[in-house]
């Protein structure tokens, strides 16, 4: 039986910010590849985040879906982990 491709999984961070560490640590723990994109040094990607509604950090992507702030539950649900 083929594994189920992950979702393309991506967290727009900022240096000083402790939930962004939060969220990558869990992703970590969780073993999901994810790609992280410092909003401070990449304007385009924080102007992105602004159009999607989010103005603080962390902003996360999980497919198509758009999370403004670390929402564990949210994420679980959009990446089927089960706890």
């Amino acid at each position: 039986m083929e594994a189920k491709k992950q979702k393309r999984v991506v967290v727009f961070v900022s240096p000083s910010c402790k939930w962004c560490t939060t969220a990558k640590m869990y992703f970590k723990k969780q073993g999901i590849k994810f790609k992280a994109i410092d909003i401070s040094k990449d304007e385009k990607a924080a102007k992105d985040c602004e159009r999607h509604g989010c103005r603080g950090v962390p902003v996360i992507m999980i497919g198509g879906q758009w999370i403004c702030g670390f929402d564990q539950k949210r994420i679980e649900k959009l990446l089927e982990i089960k706890q």
